[in-house]
């Protein structure tokens, strides 16, 4: 395994950023390891972590070894990967743009929707929906663990709200007018309308959720209304709550899914 850690400028953040990544490229010839897409492309995976959380790899490498893929982990900070109103707060731009942009030009890596996936928890869920909603030329597969579902929630705060996990302030910065959110670009519902109504095609969805986790509703709710609406997902639930250990479970269940073509 090839571990990086790279710096670079981004002018979507206004500053020098660091994200790391690791390559499956190098083995030992005495014990090669197993691979069943020997010979093929190596695919992309962009790891996003939860809010308070940062860069890191909670895929196992031998499954990277395996099905022949990288990971590319990079610090969204508390930005929910979207844009924020704040100048160098664009965190959506930063990883849908600039980073995936960054990983071609320096890597020949994730070159098309096919080659490109993006997971995240939490926090990272929910971004991981987004990108690939917002991007569907950019990535061909999305993994939700445990997503953050909060756009319903979020809705209609106001100021002197003490909020669920953070303030008003915090939510508005990160999603702009709470008034009209649920309308807007940072919806996954809206965008998937989006999507239907000009003909595109929907990246592959995958969302797993713990019977204790305290996003479950959000989760029941948005994987009823992609059913109601005919919209082909995976979804999964099982006993879990909202912790690593749910986590590790379904990073090693769904991975291997995503390479069955």
């Amino acid at each position: 395994m090839s571990r990086l850690t790279i710096d670079f400028y981004s002018n979507a953040l206004c500053r020098p950023v660091q994200f790391k990544m690791i390559v499956p490229n190098d083995f030992d010839d005495r014990w090669p390891p197993e691979q069943k897409r020997k010979g093929k492309r190596m695919k992309t995976i962009f790891l996003l972590h939860g809010y308070t959380g940062g860069a890191e790899n909670f895929v196992p490498e031998n499954l990277m070894s395996l099905y022949n893929f990288a990971v590319v982990m990079p610090n969204g900070e508390n930005g929910f990967w979207i844009d924020g109103i704040s100048t160098g707060h664009k965190f959506g731009t930063f990883l849908t743009e600039e980073l995936v942009g960054y990983v071609r030009k320096t890597f020949g890596l994730a070159m098309t929707p096919d080659e490109t996936y993006v997971m995240g928890f939490s926090m990272g869920g929910f971004g991981a929906l987004r990108a690939s909603l917002a991007n569907p030329d950019v990535f061909g597969k999305a993994v939700a663990l445990s997503p953050a579902l909060i756009i319903h929630s979020i809705a209609h705060m106001k100021q002197d709200d003490p909020g669920e996990m953070a303030n008003y302030e915090y939510y508005r910065e990160c999603f702009g007018d709470l008034e009209t959110v649920e309308k807007s670009r940072h919806n996954p519902e809206v965008l998937i309308e989006k999507l239907a109504a000009e003909g595109k095609k929907i990246p592959d969805l995958y969302i797993a959720i713990g019977l204790s986790d305290f996003l479950l509703d959000r989760n029941r709710d948005f994987h009823k209304w992609l059913s109601d609406h005919a919209i082909p997902h995976k979804y999964f639930e099982s006993a879990g709550g909202h912790d690593p250990h749910f986590w590790d479970e379904w990073t090693k269940k769904i991975v291997p899914t995503l390479f069955e073509d």
